[in-house]
Parts: C-alpha cells; sequence; structure tokens
C-alpha cells in the first residue's frame, strides 16, 4: 500500500490527517482564521452540546459517509462553539473503539482546525471547525466504530471538564461519545 506523506499508519486503523502544523507568530492570521471557523454550521449527523470547562460546546459533526466499509474511509467534521476565552492550547483527542472491544483503541490526537488555529486564539462567539478522516483497512471484522472525544491539555496531561454529564452520553472521565458508525459487511 502507499501512503501520501501526511497519512498516519496506525496497527488496526488508517487515520488522516494533516501533517503541516502551521502556527504564525502571535495568532492566526485574518486569512486563517477566516478558513477555520465557519458562520453557520451546516446540517450536522450527529448533534451532541457537550459543555467542557464553560469554555467551548461541542456542537456536533457530521460523519460521511455514514457508513464505514472495509478499505474505505470516513470524513469527520466537528464544530466546535467557542463560549469562553482559553488559556492553554488544547489538542482533540479522539478516541476509535471497536464497539464489540476486539480491536485495539486508536488514539487521534491533533491540533484543532489543521494546527492552523491554536485554543488559546479561539474567540468567544466563533464556531470552530475540526476535520479528520478515519480509515478501515480491508478485512477488519468489526461491526461498528465508536468516536469519543474530548479537549486534552498535553503539557499538564489534563482534559477539559465536562460541565453537563447528564446531558450527553460520556464515560465519567471527561471523554464524551460523538458517535457509532456502522461497518458494512
Amino acid at each position: 500500500m502507499r501512503l501520501k506523506p501526511s497519512t498516519v499508519l496506525l496497527p488496526s486503523l488508517l487515520l488522516l490527517g494533516s501533517a503541516c502544523i502551521v502556527e504564525a507568530p502571535g495568532g492566526a492570521s485574518p486569512a486563517e482564521r477566516r478558513a477555520a471557523t465557519v458562520a453557520q454550521v451546516p446540517p450536522l449527523s450527529v448533534r451532541n452540546g457537550a459543555n467542557l470547562g464553560g469554555k467551548v460546546e461541542i456542537v456536533g459533526a457530521s460523519v460521511q459517509p455514514g457508513r464505514l466499509t472495509p478499505g474505505e474511509q470516513a470524513k469527520v467534521t466537528l464544530y466546535f462553539k467557542v463560549l469562553q476565552p482559553l488559556e492553554e492550547d488544547y489538542l482533540v483527542f479522539v478516541h476509535v473503539e471497536d464497539a464489540d472491544g476486539r480491536m485495539e483503541r486508536m488514539n487521534v490526537d491533533h491540533p484543532p482546525a489543521g494546527g492552523i488555529y491554536p485554543t488559546s486564539k479561539w474567540r468567544p462567539g466563533e464556531t470552530v471547525k475540526d476535520e479528520f478522516a478515519i480509515y478501515l483497512p480491508p478485512g477488519a471484522s468489526t461491526r461498528s466504530l465508536n468516536i469519543w472525544l474530548g479537549l486534552w491539555e498535553p503539557r499538564t496531561d489534563s482534559r477539559l471538564r465536562l460541565t453537563n454529564p447528564d446531558a450527553v452520553r460520556n464515560d465519567g472521565r471527561d471523554r464524551i461519545f460523538l458517535a457509532q458508525v456502522p461497518v458494512a459487511r
């Protein structure tokens, strides 16, 4: 299999994402800010509403296609509504797990918005778009994949706390359930 430079190969899943992380001195340029934010959230296949630390709401996501076939990829687009300024630069942590527990969990931690717009530069009222792809290798035998996520600060190894755990599905450790993606047979 030939892989592009922007591809990360993991034992059970191939996860595609941006390999280039760009941070402009002093924050994102106006063009980068426009590329990383949306004026209006498009129709979502998954609504969420998780509130992280009173600072960010996970509005929801779209997963395309909505069913994953072994050997193909699904594109996940997340939307974060900024409620309050963030002092730290958090990573989006994404855990992709086999719903039946047969595959090892894949960690897909990454800077939001392809690395062009760190969380410490986010402005209240903005909605930040984050994209990544998951790929299930040919021959995988899982029936579905669960996607869990949140915001994680690597220096302190801490997650931004979920403030409304009764409103969204979570694991009690500030890890939010985003979606279950069925796998076609």
